[in-house]
């Protein structure tokens, strides 16, 4: 099994368009104390473990993503906003060639998301202390004692994930289904997304 370094090896070595271009990101990320770490299958530059930037290849274009670029100056106006929602900090900046870079641009970009980190700016979560319990997670809480025991005994910020996850779902099966996923994990005493956090 391949370890993270020869993960991040066999990202940039893969055949693909924008080859070069990702190869030229990562030589400039590579300039900066940023280090390399492979999440979500791709290349993440971090700073004392916290996301700075990212590097991502598609069919039609390449680039960085910043992961609080909306704290960025962005004086090139070249920065897009990720998909709304979960990722309200994040922007994007897409080549569609390697031509496009300009080193000394990028860099200081890179730059400034490095300070910003430094400084600690990251873009708080709204709370959203209005959010009530599911119907059926409710109705499944009552129905078992184990199961409310395990789920009281989680943080609110654990409880919050689980109300979330099943109450998004679109169809009433995929509620179901969710809802006895969570019911597994809460009689085991774990969070919805405790894998992940380890």
């Amino acid at each position: 099994m391949m370890d993270k370094a020869e993960k991040i090896e066999a990202f940039y070595l893969k055949e693909q368009p924008f080859k070069d271009g990702i190869d030229l990101l990562r030589r400039l990320a590579k300039k900066t104390e940023l280090e390399e770490t492979l999440k979500w299958g791709a290349p993440v530059y971090t700073i004392k473990n916290k996301n700075v930037l990212g590097i991502m290849a598609f069919k039609e274009h390449f680039g960085l993503w910043f992961f609080n670029g909306v704290f960025l100056k962005d004086p090139k106006g070249v920065l897009e906003n990720a998909q709304e929602g979960k990722t309200k900090a994040m922007r994007h900046w897409k080549f569609k060639n390697i031509e496009e870079v300009n080193e000394k641009d990028v860099l200081e970009y890179m730059q400034e998301a490095i300070a910003n980190q430094k400084k600690g700016m990251v873009l708080q979560k709204e709370k959203s202390s209005n959010l009530a319990i599911p119907v059926l997670l409710k109705e499944a809480l009552e129905s078992n004692r184990e199961a409310k025991i395990q789920f009281q005994s989680l943080t609110p910020y654990k409880q919050k994930e689980y109300y979330e996850y099943i109450s998004s779902a679109k169809q009433e099966k995929t509620k179901l289904t969710r809802l006895e996923k969570s019911l597994d994990l809460i009689l085991k005493g774990i969070g919805l997304n405790d894998s992940y956090r380890k």
